[in-house]
């Protein structure tokens, strides 16, 4: 069984880095998305796998639950951490009922938000813990970090739908 690892400090500028990579997201993900013809947007490239849509919908959907678990950790020692799992809170298609352009602005303000709440953080504020039902150990910088790679995760299967010869 996995023991809790205790917190390694990083330096001020690997959490400025994640930070930095958090208010480019939507520099990123926002014009990608426009960049999908309309008429292929909510396009699944097969069954079971999300549309350049349904991505784009779900990096709103998640930002509620990013700043969430902000306060949580930073508000209580060390609490507990539901695992978010999609396909097991929401229909199979409830993201392609979301207006699109309601979501993406959605995303670029609450990100904003994000990043003016993480940028005065402290090492130790980074560093707070959580027990997370998927990870061995769980931290506000990994929480972050991982959000972070959750965006071009998400960009990454948008740009995938955008360029695929089978669709023009």
């Amino acid at each position: 069984m996995a023991t809790r690892q205790e917190p390694e400090f990083k330096s001020e500028r690997e959490y400025r880095e994640v930070v930095d990579a958090l208010e480019r997201g939507p520099s990123i993900i926002v014009p990608l998305v426009r960049e999908v013809p309309d008429a292929l947007r909510k396009r699944r490239p097969s069954p079971g796998r999300w549309s350049a849509h349904e991505h784009a919908c779900h990096l709103a959907e998640v930002q509620p639950m990013f700043l969430g678990r902000l306060d949580l950790m930073l508000g209580e020692e060390h609490p507990s951490i539901r695992p978010y799992l999609p396909e097991r809170e929401h229909s199979p298609d409830a993201l392609l009922q979301v207006d699109l352009e309601e979501a993406l602005g959605r995303f670029q303000r609450q990100r904003s938000e994000l990043v003016a709440r993480l940028r005065p953080l402290r090492p130790q504020d980074w560093e707070r813990t959580a027990e997370h039902g998927e990870y061995s150990h769980y931290s506000v910088f990994i929480l972050f970090r991982h959000a972070a790679m959750h965006d071009m995760l998400h960009a990454y299967r948008i740009e995938e739908c955008l360029l695929r010869k089978d669709w023009t």
